[in-house]
């Protein structure tokens, strides 16, 4: 188990979930880091958060892809550090990431699925945010 810092914060469960859901295609792509960063600049969740622990989530969540239990242990620590309220804002955000370059991947679809699954998000509200995704991402 990699040295994960404990108690880890709301905000670095959301941006552990975001570089999960732009790494389950084992590409991260220059479009989803963008959104990741945007995400963190401009959204009020992440006003006082501090940036360089972007860099350290993507440690732990390289971390956990590596060893065989390693997705669940992820979800485990998002469950038991981030506010059942902002689950919802979770999936939002990974939606937004995996949309962010256009294309869906069957693992970021699989990813999205279990994100649903893992934080209980009811399958209308998650239909609801993935179209709102989807409304914000489309092109012309």
């Amino acid at each position: 188990m990699p040295d994960i810092p404990h108690p880890l914060s709301p905000q670095d469960c959301l941006v552990a979930v975001m570089i999960a859901v732009s790494a389950s295609d084992e590409t991260i792509r220059t479009a989803e880091l963008i959104k990741i960063e945007v995400a963190l600049n401009h959204l009020p969740i992440f006003a006082d958060y501090d940036s360089n622990r972007m860099r350290r989530m993507a440690e732990v969540v390289f971390d956990l892809f590596g060893q065989e239990d390693g997705l669940d242990t992820l979800f485990g620590l998002v469950r038991e550090n981030l506010p059942e309220r902002l689950f919802e804002t979770a999936y939002a955000l990974a939606c937004d990431v995996a949309a962010a370059d256009g294309t869906l991947a069957e693992t970021e679809l699989r990813m999205l699925e279990e994100i649903r699954y893992e934080l209980d998000i009811d399958r209308l509200h998650a239909a609801a945010i993935e179209r709102g995704s989807r409304a914000r991402h489309l092109t012309a």
